[in-house]
């Protein structure tokens, strides 16, 4: 996990400043062995005197080479520790975002946990026209995970240091911050790769023609072992495991593969994925007969639905720091912000469609006049004859209460393969919009 004993510090000989200096300025912090030795070889080029601190903390040339010299000499806990005395007594300002952390992760769990909790509720209690399908409990599952890395964040990263400089913190807080750190990440895989199996298995449901379901299913089964397969990785990408949480301070034996290009390759492959999903569906609407205003609103909810690869998209800034950095323990917050984000958001959308369906249960004038004295006609293709599927071959008497829609069968003309045929069991239909299958009807399938 660390690759280098850079860490750029502004060592300074505590010991050999005058007690006189020492009152003047922070309660000093005593520098490790070898950083001490460090800054006694620097004074002696003759850059900086011991009792002149505003030297000692702003000349770059003394601060490199007490830099190269700590490199060598001291231990990377050793390293950070004299650069926690070097900073203390120059006076910089310790940097604690922890509260904003804090509140973020707590609001993307309570914001996602309240969308679930809506999309169960309409489906167990308000509905009998929708039940629980597989889209529903995968989502469920994003949540279980999903809250369980924000929970390692909040209960086991942030008290450990997570919105710190990692020099600031205890050998302990190091190791326990990077243990947590590691659990993150494999939930995080897991929650990303089942919200995008749960949209997958929506669009089953709403999609039920066989190529688009062939093509639906392909994608179900690539996106879960693309999944596990990042998840797998993610848990042992080090050798031994727990090299991941433990090797940080150079002293323990072990390896590790490239975290970055774990990283870059999970998040570029999940957007492509992402764009995948999403394209289906709206490609797929170029062949539906629909309502103007409805496909005008199946359009939107799918295009809202992208704001989570917005956010993917914009992750990406946050691995960029990722590659290079020696100061995780402050770097990873953006990782912490945007994966939580990313993965609530998710949530958010994919739970839109019943959120559509509770507002018409509590406010019916929402619901779709187009669809209100009209039968659900939804067609693939075109016939032979070159005429789109409207109504041809059927004949519809006028709608009674309740948009029931009597339908007579009338013989039908030959159907290409991918056109839609009407079988001779015709009778008395219901319209609802009790299910999200209602944001694309399709009879006869």
């Amino acid at each position: 996990m660390w690759t280098s004993r850079s860490l750029y510090v502004l060592a300074l000989a505590l010991a050999l400043v005058s007690p006189a200096l020492a009152q003047e300025g922070p309660a000093p912090v005593l520098l490790p062995d070898c950083a001490t030795s460090c800054a006694r070889q620097a004074f002696m080029g003759g850059l900086c005197a011991p009792d002149d601190l505003r030297c000692i903390c702003t000349d770059p040339v003394f601060q490199l080479n007490v830099t190269t010299c700590t490199t060598v000499s001291c231990t990377i806990p050793e390293g950070l520790a004299a650069r926690n005395a070097s900073l203390t007594s120059c006076g910089a300002p310790v940097r604690d975002r922890t509260g904003s952390l804090t509140s973020a992760l707590w609001t993307s769990v309570g914001l996602a946990t309240f969308f679930v909790i809506m999309r169960f509720g309409y489906k167990l209690l308000a509905s009998t026209a929708a039940p629980v399908g597989l889209d529903d409990w995968l989502t469920l599952a994003t949540l279980v995970f999903g809250v369980t890395a924000a929970w390692v964040h909040l209960f086991g990263s942030i008290p450990n240091g997570l919105g710190k400089d990692i020099w600031t913190l205890r050998p302990d807080q190091i190791t326990e911050f990077s243990a947590a750190f590691y659990h993150s990440c494999w939930t995080y895989f897991l929650a990303s790769a089942l919200l995008k199996m749960a949209m997958i298995a929506f669009f089953l449901r709403v999609f039920p023609t066989p190529g688009v379901q062939r093509l639906l299913k392909g994608s179900f089964i690539f996106t879960g072992v693309y999944g596990g397969a990042f998840v797998i990785t993610a848990l042992f990408q080090c050798i031994p495991i727990h090299h991941f949480w433990t090797g940080w301070d150079g002293l323990h034996s072990g390896s590790c593969a490239n975290a970055n290009a774990i990283s870059w390759a999970n998040a570029i492959g999940g957007i492509a994925l992402d764009l995948w999903i999403i394209g289906i569906p709206l490609w797929q609407l170029r062949y539906i007969q629909l309502h103007w205003k409805r496909k005008v609103a199946v359009v939107f909810m799918l295009l809202v639905g992208t704001g989570v690869t917005v956010v993917s998209i914009l992750r990406l800034q946050s691995l960029v720091a990722f590659a290079t950095s020696h100061n995780t323990s402050w770097d990873f917050y953006n990782i912490a912000i945007w994966s939580g984000l990313e993965i609530s958001i998710g949530i958010v959308c994919a739970c839109l469609p019943t959120l559509r369906l509770l507002l018409i249960k509590i406010f019916p004038r929402l619901g779709d006049p187009g669809n209100r004295f009209k039968g659900n006609y939804a067609y693939y293709g075109k016939d032979r004859s070159g005429n789109s599927g409207n109504s041809r071959g059927h004949q519809r008497s006028k709608p009674s209460i309740g948009n029931e829609v009597n339908i007579v069968a009338m013989p039908s003309p030959s159907l290409d393969q991918d056109s839609v045929a009407y079988g001779p069991n015709y009778g008395r239909t219901r319209e609802t919009d009790g299910d999200e299958i209602s944001l694309v009807q399709l009879r006869g399938v």
